[in-house]
């Protein structure tokens, strides 16, 4: 898809940084556009002073809480060490409202220690068993169940459906290189109907069993998982509901913004979208 549109991808250095290295990198320009957290556009406009935008959406797969084998119930966490990204992004948030359910607040009753991004977490957990819990979805999830982990809640039962990876830049980058931005989104879309389309099933769950070193019977899990209502977002449309919903819960666990969120289209700017989905539309005319 990519090629159709006169793009060649190109990722940092290391493609398998957390949460802070992806901040970092767009804020510098080492990187100019994230699919990713979308909490983290927030966090940059908000803790670091950075004019970020979303332009896009990803996915909306909820995200777990998974544990140790031997970890049966929030409450089993109490004096463990949980790991996440950062302190500050939507999976912490998530973990820190998940075992406040329990009335276990971080610090007196539970320590968070940074281990980089989802894949790198779970397997930090899986070599070291004092690492209790951590977030995690999609693939990733289901590999950990396959390793022996287990689900202890989700996000969907605690805050409702929410936006959890999108496409976000520097504003100042997208007015520049808007054409570019356009077509790369152009693509984003099309790979997503693609992945949508009944008849590619069959071709999508081999690649993700290829990739992911998986099973079929697995593979075939994500394929129904990521094309279901909480997987993919159709079109890669930003759905404004589920990214207030990121806000208000980003609101009352953190405290930012007084307890109260902010209206959302502070952070995003559909414009390079509705282009990107018109020249989709267009094509798929001739």
């Amino acid at each position: 898809m990519f090629a159709k549109y006169g793009l060649r991808i190109e990722l940092p250095r290391s493609a398998a940084g957390g949460s802070e290295e992806v901040r970092r990198w767009l804020a510098s320009g080492e990187l100019d556009l994230a699919d990713y957290g979308v909490d983290n556009a927030i966090a940059m406009v908000e803790n670091a002073g950075v004019d970020v935008i979303l332009v896009a959406a990803t996915d909306y797969t909820p995200t777990e809480l998974m544990a140790q084998s031997e970890i049966k119930s929030l409450a089993d966490l109490r004096g463990k060490t949980v790991l996440v990204d950062a302190p500050n992004t939507q999976n912490a948030l998530a973990l820190k409202k998940i075992l406040s359910t329990a009335g276990l607040n971080p610090g007196s009753d539970y320590q968070m220690k940074e281990a980089g991004g989802t894949t790198a977490r779970v397997a930090a957990m899986l070599k070291h068993k004092e690492y209790a819990a951590t977030m995690a979805s999609g693939q990733t999830a289901v590999r950990a169940r396959q390793a022996g982990l287990v689900s202890l809640a989700a996000t969907s039962s605690i805050f409702g459906p929410v936006l959890r990876y999108g496409v976000f830049t520097r504003r100042q980058w997208a007015k520049e290189n808007s054409n570019l931005l356009v077509r790369y989104l152009a693509a984003h879309i099309e790979a997503q109907r693609w992945i949508m389309d009944p008849a590619n099933k069959n071709k999508v769950i081999d690649i993700v069993a290829q990739q992911g070193k998986l099973s079929r019977d697995l593979a075939g899990g994500i394929y129904e998982m990521d094309t279901g209502p909480n997987g993919l977002a159709k079109d890669a449309a930003i759905d404004v509901a589920r990214f207030s919903n990121v806000l208000k819960f980003r609101a009352e666990v953190e405290g930012s913004w007084g307890g109260k969120a902010p209206a959302p289209d502070r952070y995003y700017d559909v414009s390079y979208y509705e282009k990107a989905l018109a020249m989709v539309n267009a094509n798929a005319l001739k």
